[in-house]
């Protein structure tokens, strides 16, 4: 039986179709694009993109029209004969090689051109970052300055960043969309990926992501950038190359060598605080002033780049006593930080006895934007809830529980001798704020 063929029908749904198309193109705004070219790579790519979306819309064009004009002219009519026959066409079979391979060398030279470019060792005077992935959150060293942070990264506009990607455990991949450049994290083996923030860029932030599945919280390990000026990313270097100043000891005249780390009472011998005086430089009388804590403004991000700020809901799986938010002692804090498992997987700079390098650094946590891999703001609501029991806040997290009374979700046991009360937790939150 013979279809009847209704042009009408089809033009409507490939109208309709058309239609739908171009709704879902207007959908919103994407701040994770990465047609963005705000950086060298980015901008080689894109370009490159341009390019074979250009060949490959006409080599898409060409074929379909060759397709229907085929298809209409040749269809099966009532009462028609046999075709004719045609067994080969020499020139037909040599155009149809020729046009493919001519198109090609259209995409081979741009492509080559651009894997050549962006796999290039970088300039030397690059500005050096290296990189380290951890289930499941990023560690950040800037070995040319003395700098470990973690989640958070800055770059200075129009300096080229040479990153240096390793991991300590399981394949990671490291990408921040708005710069282009996803490159993997491979054991055993270090990779590189360079870029330049282009010159004028003005001071931005974006999400930067783990692109290879690594485990159950593998869509919870993020960070976040922030593109800055010169002058800005010398101001935040300032500041990060300062060891932990706890700002309830003030700054007092110094006549002889520079003093030790203080012990407060309790602890052992292990210090959590280094005073204003162990920081102080051996010719001079008194202790310099801490140079002024400079992040990417709060106020820049909520007003510019709210898409940056996490929005992740807090577990229902375990309580907190809000009314003692914001009352914690920062004192009790830290001798009480002292005295933790804390201090065997954290380090905070200037506390000779307390450098582990399991987790995050902690050492300017307070100025921080966000906590636990870039899932939630840093604010006292959600590091209290963090510290009461992070597994339970992000799964898989190696961090233990630490809240008195919780059933940890992977040892399944409750935790009560060593435990923290939801006060102590408190006074610990209030520690750790402060050192900014």
């Amino acid at each position: 039986m013979v279809g009847t063929f209704r042009p009408r029908r089809m033009a409507s749904v490939a109208l309709l179709g058309a239609l739908a198309f171009g709704l879902a193109a207007c959908g919103g705004e994407y701040p994770n694009s990465t047609f963005n070219p705000n950086s060298d790579f980015n901008t080689a790519i894109d370009a490159l993109w341009d390019k074979l979306l250009f060949w490959g819309t006409l080599v898409f064009i060409g074929v379909e029209a060759a397709l229907v004009y085929t298809i209409f002219k040749f269809r099966r009519r009532p009462g028609g004969g046999v075709p004719k026959q045609v067994h080969g066409n020499t020139a037909l079979e040599i155009t149809w090689t020729a046009i493919p391979a001519v198109i090609l060398i259209f995409i081979a030279i741009p492509t080559v051109t651009t894997i050549f470019k962006t796999q290039a060792k970088a300039a030397p005077e690059a500005l050096q970052v290296e990189v380290i992935g951890h289930q499941w959150w990023w560690e950040f060293r800037y070995p040319q300055y003395g700098i470990t942070t973690a989640n958070e990264l800055y770059l200075p506009s129009g300096r080229t960043v040479n990153f240096q990607l390793k991991t300590v455990d399981v394949l990671h991949s490291f990408w921040i969309p708005q710069m282009g450049g996803k490159r993997d994290l491979i054991s055993n083996r270090t990779n590189y990926l360079w870029f330049t923030p282009n010159k004028d860029l003005p001071s931005s932030a974006w999400n930067g992501f783990c692109a290879e599945f690594c485990g159950p919280s593998h869509a919870n390990m993020r960070f976040r950038v922030f593109n800055v000026t010169d002058g800005e990313f010398g101001q935040w270097v300032a500041h990060q190359k300062q060891p932990a100043i706890f700002p309830a000891v003030a700054l007092a005249p110094v006549t002889a060598a520079p003093a030790v780390p203080t012990v407060p009472s309790g602890t052992g011998s292990t210090p959590v605080l280094q005073t204003a005086a162990a920081v102080a430089s051996a010719d001079t009388t008194t202790a310099p002033a801490p140079v002024p804590v400079w992040v990417f403004p709060k106020e820049k991000i909520e007003k510019e780049f709210a898409y940056t700020i996490p929005k992740t809901p807090i577990t229902t799986l375990i309580s907190f006593d809000e009314s003692l938010m914001g009352k914690g002692d920062a004192e009790r804090g830290r001798q009480l930080y002292g005295r933790s498992s804390c201090i065997g997987c954290h380090a905070i700079g200037g506390t000779p006895f307390n450098m582990a390098g399991v987790g995050p650094n902690l050492t300017h946590v307070g100025s921080r934007h966000t906590i636990a891999g870039g899932l939630y703001p840093n604010d006292t609501k959600h590091l209290s809830y963090w510290i009461k029991s992070a597994p339970h806040m992000k799964p898989g997290s190696i961090m233990p529980s630490l809240g008195k009374g919780v059933t940890d979700p992977k040892t399944k046991m409750v935790v009560n001798v060593g435990g923290l009360t939801d006060a102590e937790v408190a006074d610990i939150v209030a520690y750790l704020q402060a050192l900014k």
